[in-house]
């Protein structure tokens, strides 16, 4: 077993856009920084994503007709209720000076700055996303920062999986469990920051990463900490079609081609969102992503289409070049026909609860990006918020860090256990998630995927899949005894059983785990100020 001898400040656990903006940021202030990935520094959501950042810039109110304001109404409306919205204008607020950062670190914007282009995305009622690559958004940012990470030479350990943050007697955080295929080691830590991304790979067709395993909610609730809204996965509407039983990482087809007016259709051709929603095709992802599936059932098929085809070759092309070249693999050719495209697990809206610096309700363990709870999205996430969010929460969290510094205590971590955990079949939990805890959820429907669930064996966690595993494994618990416990529809948590929203569920449910290890509802949760 490999103990590292130095006790750095501050882990940071994943290298997507909150991540190393963290890392980045705490550099700054002189902290000593490690920052942990299980593959490479540039593997990762991050590079997935296509859309863009959502954000008002200096000088928009008056050639734009758009303000913070207006994008937190925004916000609000796509959260159904759940937002916390001091959370949510705190955020937002803080985007320009986030965005500008990020340009130090040598991110280039579609147009130049400042009259960088703008687009408008589901749930938008203004063009405020900014781009890059056309739909390369997550590319150019990945690029600029594992770039600026490599060039200030921080400390980048790639390969190595955690499976447990380390804490010593007082319940304080003090280091990670680390293991890659030679076996184990220990990483001693005065702080930890979680930026693990999310839990797409717990669905058979997900947009994610394959990295994305519910890592950081698993290692949360290990350690203690509280969670909170993991019954809102949101499925992005459209994600490319690639056939029936399509399993694994699904091409995504972002939905600012919609913002340039491309129309969803049936296979029969008819519009799927006429009379659904004012904003039309523009409506925010639960409301879309719930149209094509209940017009699928409708019409006994397993995907709609895309109707591309005004924009033409050439502005496809130059402005889609990642959609037109993954159409183009399966031998689509948008500018002439219609891209077949379905609902696939996308974003998971919840996460560990934290305050707007990041702190967890554990000592010394921080959260940023899309594995936290910040308030912002509540029950569905608004369009390109999430870029934001990692940029402007990695900057908030390395500075709560050095904050705390002087205060927080360093003591020697016990060693890893490697624990036996409970470890359920990987691909018979992704169907089972994917058949009832989807878009469109039951009791009998979430008992059986608890069922499949709980069917676990006990495994010693020896290797990086191992702690996979176990780490979706409980993931899956923790999302199913939120979704069983919330009985009415509300933002991207769709119960056909109790298909209205209910005034009393007007607030988050918390989880956490009881004695015996088992995610259980923690009711009821006031959390960040939602009633």
């Amino acid at each position: 077993m490999t103990v590292w001898e130095v006790t750095v400040d501050l882990a940071v656990v994943g290298t997507g856009v909150a991540g190393l903006t963290a890392a980045l940021r705490a550099a700054e202030f002189g902290l000593r920084v490690v920052a942990v990935t299980k593959t490479t520094v540039e593997d990762g959501n991050t590079r997935c994503a296509q859309g863009g950042i959502a954000v008002v810039l200096p000088g928009d109110q008056a050639p734009h007709g758009d303000s913070v304001d207006a994008h937190v109404v925004d916000t609000l409306t796509a959260g159904a209720g759940l937002c916390d919205e001091a959370a949510v204008r705190t955020i937002l607020a803080a985007g320009p000076a986030a965005v500008n950062e990020l340009r130090t670190h040598g991110a280039v914007f579609d147009g130049g700055w400042p009259d960088v282009h703008r687009t408008r995305e589901g749930g938008h009622r203004a063009y405020r996303v900014i781009h890059a690559g056309g739909d390369a958004t997550g590319a150019e940012i990945e690029r600029a920062l594992a770039g600026a990470a490599r060039s200030r030479q921080l400390v980048l350990l790639e390969g190595q999986s955690v499976s447990e943050v380390l804490r010593d007697e007082t319940g304080r955080v003090a280091g990670l469990a680390l293991l890659d295929e030679q076996g184990g080691g220990v990483l001693r830590a005065r702080a930890v920051l979680l930026a693990t991304g999310g839990l797409g790979q717990l669905y058979a067709a997900s947009t994610n990463a394959d990295v994305a395993t519910g890592d950081g909610v698993a290692l949360a609730l290990r350690a203690g900490a509280l969670t909170a809204d993991l019954e809102f996965v949101q499925f992005h509407p459209t994600a490319l079609y690639l056939g029936a039983g399509s399993r694994g990482r699904q091409p995504l087809v972002t939905e600012a081609i919609r913002g340039e007016g491309a129309v969803l259709l049936d296979i029969a051709g008819d519009p799927v969102m006429t009379g659904v929603h004012p904003l039309g095709g523009l409506a925010p992802r639960d409301v879309v992503a719930a149209a094509i599936t209940r017009r699928m059932a409708a019409t006994g098929t397993d995907h709609v289409l895309l109707d591309a085809t005004h924009l033409g070759s050439a502005q496809l092309r130059r402005r889609f070049p990642t959609v037109h070249a993954a159409c183009a693999s399966i031998g689509v050719d948008p500018a002439c026909e219609p891209i077949p495209v379905a609902p696939a697990a996308h974003y998971q809206c919840g996460g560990v609860v934290t305050d707007t610096s990041g702190r967890t309700t554990v000592p010394g363990l921080y959260a940023a990006g899309e594995v936290a709870r910040t308030g912002l999205h509540g029950a569905n996430r608004l369009a390109s918020n999430s870029l934001l969010e990692g940029l402007v929460m990695g900057r908030r969290a390395a500075e709560a860090v050095a904050a705390d510094f002087p205060v927080s205590r360093c003591a020697g971590p016990p060693l890893p256990s490697h624990e036996v955990r409970p470890v359920a079949d990987r691909d018979a939990l992704q169907q089972a998630m994917s058949a009832h805890a989807g878009i469109g959820r039951d009791s009998a429907g979430l008992a059986a995927a608890a069922a499949v669930a709980g069917a676990t064996t006990r495994r010693r966690i020896r290797t990086p899949h191992d702690a996979e595993d176990a780490g979706l494994t409980l993931a899956a618990a923790a999302v199913l005894a939120a979704a069983a416990t919330r009985t009415e529809s509300r933002g991207c948590h769709l119960r056909t059983d109790h298909p209205r929203p209910a005034k009393r569920w007007r607030r988050s449910i918390a989880v956490v785990l009881d004695d015996n290890g088992t995610p259980v509802p923690a009711e009821p949760a006031l959390i960040g100020g939602v009633a």
